[in-house]
């Protein structure tokens, strides 16, 4: 399993996540918040399975020598 997202793409799944996840307490009080933990967890750990099914990768290439 390796990393498949870029910084920037991990950084606005965070941003999402932690937007989402408080409406289970606050607001609306819905369980729909729960839906933030899907990109917060994918946004922390660099990768999402989507992503691979599809092929796609924002991950910048790392260079080898």
């Amino acid at each position: 399993m390796s990393r498949n997202e870029g910084t920037f793409d991990r950084a606005l799944r965070i941003i999402l996540g932690l937007i989402l996840l408080p409406l289970v307490f606050i607001g609306p009080e819905t369980p729909w918040g729960l839906i933030g933990l899907v990109p917060l967890v994918t946004g922390l750990i660099g990768y999402c399975p989507l992503y691979a099914i599809f092929g796609f990768k924002t991950c910048p290439l790392s260079k080898t020598s």
